[in-house]
């Protein structure tokens, strides 16, 4: 793959996605709505992650779970390549209910980076099997390779965002409801029962976010899952509550490190 390349590939199982990069590209903070585990093939990056800074080179393995704050640049000049894939929460919960019998709360990888090579040929077959095309697929296949990689890496079990403060749930769920709605910093001082700076103090501290960077984000997720479903660009973007197309694309890529048209071309 030459350097700069994004291919996004939909899965051919609901609630997964794969993406195949290689880029120089450096990430903003931000978050996903999914998990996500990859594998670095070529140069290494560093980033911030939930866990402390850390690093990551070809033949390691990278997680993210959903709502982790999260960057990356790449270490060099060459960039590096990788490939990621993306699944929402209720595709985890179903492929780990039995992994902790017993045990309560959502799955948390607890290692962002994982040096072990015994995951790089599953992890290939894995992302092989989910975006083969054909008669060939095997969803058997995907569910046995998923649960092996699932099963062997480091994880717990959290209750979901009980770690967050409660003016700050409030907060988020107020945004959650709606990111497309305008909203100030005294309507969420309001329903949280605190003072702006405090809801401005206290976000920040939580999420490594302000509330309008988070709001951003939540907007983002929204057009995502829009083109997703080929809403046109300009709809996506009025109904996500961003000012104009091009406000989108510049956040989209800055975000996903691709733009909307050719996101939306994977799912033509």
């Amino acid at each position: 793959m030459a350097k700069g390349e994004f291919h996004i590939y939909p899965s051919h199982i609901a609630g997964v996605e794969a993406v195949a990069a290689s880029t120089a590209h450096a990430f903003p903070r931000h978050f996903h709505e999914q998990y996500g585990f990859g594998l670095i093939e070529q140069g290494a990056q560093k980033s911030a992650s939930g866990r402390g800074m850390v690093e990551a080179g070809a033949g390691n393995m990278i997680t993210v779970n959903p709502g982790e704050i999260h960057d990356g640049m790449p270490i060099g000049d060459a960039g590096r390549s990788w490939r990621m894939l993306y699944f929402d929460p209720a595709v985890i919960a179903e492929a780990t209910s039995e992994l902790d019998e017993g045990v309560d709360g959502d799955f948390e990888f607890t290692l962002p980076v994982i040096d072990d090579a015994r995951f790089a040929v599953p992890f290939v077959s894995l992302f092989k099997a989910l975006t083969a095309t054909g008669h060939g697929t095997s969803k058997l296949l995907s569910d046995e390779l998923l649960l092996h990689i699932l099963k062997s890496m480091n994880h717990e079990r959290r209750k979901g965002q009980d770690r967050f403060p409660a003016p700050v749930l409030r907060a988020m769920a107020k945004i959650d409801d709606d990111p497309a709605r305008n909203i100030s910093l005294a309507d969420l001082a309001d329903i949280c029962g605190i003072s702006r700076f405090q809801v401005l103090r206290g976000f920040v501290k939580a999420t490594g976010l302000s509330p309008h960077a988070y709001l951003m984000q939540r907007r983002l997720h929204l057009a995502r899952h829009l083109i997703a479903q080929r809403t046109s660009l300009a709809e996506a973007a009025a109904a996500s509550g961003f000012a104009d197309q091009s406000h989108m694309t510049r956040l989209f890529v800055r975000k996903f490190g691709v733009s909307p048209g050719a996101y939306a071309a994977s799912y033509a």
